[in-house]
């Protein structure tokens, strides 16, 4: 039987076509500045309302806002996708400047809108959101109003909105072109090699260990080398987002975060206690596997290793086969789609430099479609990966029949499907495996995946913090960054980690990204709510599919806490939720351990 072909090259024609020389994406921009202009316009006869009979000006403006928002949001995806396929082509960087400046108009528009709203009395406030229009939206526009008391005056805001175009977003803009440009020399069987960081990032769980170290050392040295530069644009976008939460009154650096993720902070709190509780089984793993390769304590560039020695690259083809056979076992809906988007072309897998580094992925609401971004390396990491970012997809497409307003789910519910894709592919593997070497390498897999959340983003958030308290005061220099991340490794690790990367400020993005800051601890609650789902999942088989598609299609239209009752009837600002997650994960780190010492 002829083996099939899968497109590594995604095409972007369906959405605009002629990439960034398209017409029809510059006349969707035009018609983008028209609506937003109209929606100016109505704004200055937008009041606050006294009685229930001016309902009619209020869901009027909301159906502005959702047109807007879905517009926008269609342009930036195309516009991310153009740049991550090639960073370096100057006439999409021109076209997100536009779009970027068409946001940002909105964004001020849109905070006049929550000042009105905040400014309405209280019961008649109850009454507008009880009408038939509204009551589906009554979150999100409670959410609104909430956000609004942080607001500064619609001059203030405007000006914001303004600044952040060239200063905020602009730095977290270079910071992606710089890291896109940067070029590592590595040898790899005696071949000299030139590669993008994704690249030689990708070498991590190259068999050879000398590979593994140089490609480390490689890039060690390059961001030695930049360190200053990446200080600045690191110091520049912190300190404007502390500008503007001190403007705003905002003391504590978590508040909005949690705000955005619709979450309360001892919810998170909870979840970070539970795991420091339980951080002992996976040391000893990171132990037991550093013996395994002659060394006392696990050397960070090993980390991602192989385990066993001499698994073979698993081909495209077979990665994808394997991800849809094992997709169609647990619901129909979710293996028609992950087809739908590789039979259409909506993965971009292939090889190549001059890429950008970061795996996403792209929804485009208008369309109906996702776009998956990745560099396809033929490791196991890489099919995890590519499952990932289908969830992502997948939950996309669970939305489409969301209503307008309902569609947003905030940061930490959206690592949820993504998370769970991947457990699907990692478990079906590991039920596979022929032998005890297959199992381990396997299991080693699942365990870098606990010790990437209970540990390295623990370390981040430890980071982060540490680094938004020293910035409060003024510029934190480079070699100060390089002691509070190694400072930061070290507690997160609880010292089970050598040769670690102090330079790991600079390579992780999600320090740069001017969405929001602490961007790292949605991927930890993702990853334990995904195991409590994953459960229910595993106990009821196919005909769970349905429950699963109804809790992502409420996750835009409450709050995480009340989604989880919903859904799953657990109270997460409890520690014992988290440690029931936690605990399995220690299963696989003590299963690990069992088998390798016999």
């Amino acid at each position: 039987m002829k083996e099939r072909k899968y497109l590594q090259v995604w095409s972007l024609d369906e959405v605009f076509q002629d990439g960034n020389q398209s017409s029809h994406f510059r006349e969707h921009l035009k018609h983008l500045e028209i609506k937003v202009s109209k929606f100016e316009e109505k704004l200055k006869f937008f009041h606050t309302p006294k009685e229930l009979n001016e309902l009619l000006k209020v869901v009027e403006i909301i159906e502005f806002i959702i047109d807007i928002r879905m517009n926008l949001s269609q342009a930036n995806s195309f516009i991310t996708c153009l740049l991550a396929q090639n960073p370096k082509d100057q006439n999409a960087t021109i076209l997100r400047g536009k779009t970027t400046s068409i946001n940002a108009r909105f964004e001020s528009a849109f905070k006049k809108v929550q000042k009105v709203l905040v400014k309405i009395n209280q019961r008649l406030w109850e009454g507008i959101l009880d009408t038939e229009d509204l009551n589906n939206y009554k979150f999100i526009l409670n959410e609104w109003r909430k956000k609004a008391e942080m607001h500064l005056s619609d001059e203030e805001e405007s000006l914001v909105s303004d600044l952040m175009v060239d200063g905020y977003h602009a730095w977290g803009q270079f910071y992606n072109s710089l890291v896109s440009s940067i070029r590592v020399n590595v040898q790899i069987d005696g071949e000299k090699n030139e590669l993008s960081v994704g690249q030689a990032i990708n070498l991590r769980s190259h068999p050879d260990e000398e590979v593994r170290k140089e490609s480390h050392r490689a890039l060690e040295d390059k961001w030695n080398e930049q360190e200053e530069l990446f200080a600045k644009i690191l110091n520049h976008i912190a300190g404007f987002r502390l500008q503007v939460y001190k403007k705003r009154g905002l003391e504590n650096i978590l508040k909005f975060p949690l705000i955005e993720n619709r979450i309360k902070e001892e919810t998170l709190n909870a979840m970070w206690t539970a795991i420091s509780k339980y951080k002992k089984p996976f040391s000893n793993y990171l132990n037991q596997k550093a013996k395994m390769n002659g060394d006392e304590k696990m050397h960070s560039y090993n980390f991602w290793a192989p385990v066993t020695k001499g698994n073979q690259k698993i081909k495209y083809e077979d990665a994808v086969e394997f991800i849809l056979e094992h997709f169609s076992q647990f619901g129909t809906e979710l293996e028609s789609f992950s087809r739908q988007a590789f039979d259409k072309g909506w993965i971009e897998a292939e090889n190549r430099p001059n890429k950008s580094t970061v795996a996403f992925c792209a929804g485009f609401p208008l369309s109906g479609e996702s776009r998956v971004f990745m560099t396809y390396g033929g490791t196991i990491t890489n099919v995890l990966t590519l499952a990932h970012e289908l969830g992502h997809a997948f939950h996309n497409h669970a939305m489409k029949p969301v209503n307008g307003l309902n569609k947003q789910y905030p940061l930490s519910i959206a690592e949820t499907a993504s998370t769970f894709s991947e457990m699907i592919i990692l478990d079906a593997a590991m039920e596979k495996a022929e032998s005890t070497k297959e199992k381990l390498f396997l299991l080693d897999e699942k365990l870098k995946r606990s010790v990437m959340n209970f540990m390295n983003i623990h370390s981040r958030f430890l980071f982060e913090k540490k680094f938004y308290e020293e910035r409060k005061e003024g510029i934190v220099s480079s070699s100060r960054l390089n002691e509070l991340m190694q400072e930061a490794i070290d507690e997160g690790y609880e010292g089970s980690l050598d040769n670690a990367s102090i330079h790991s400020w600079v390579w992780t993005p999600h320090y740069y990204m001017t969405k929001s800051p602490y961007y790292n601890f949605p991927y930890t609650f993702g990853y334990l709510f995904s195991l409590s789902i994953y459960a229910k999942a595993k106990e009821k088989g196919k005909e769970f599919e349905k429950d699963y598609l109804d809790l992502l299609r409420d996750s835009g239209s409450m709050s995480t806490e009340d989604l989880v009752m919903k859904h799953l009837g657990e109270d997460i600002t409890s520690e014992a939720f988290w440690e029931k997650g936690i605990e399995l994960c220690v299963k696989n780190a003590e299963e690990f351990i069992t088998l390798t010492s016999s």
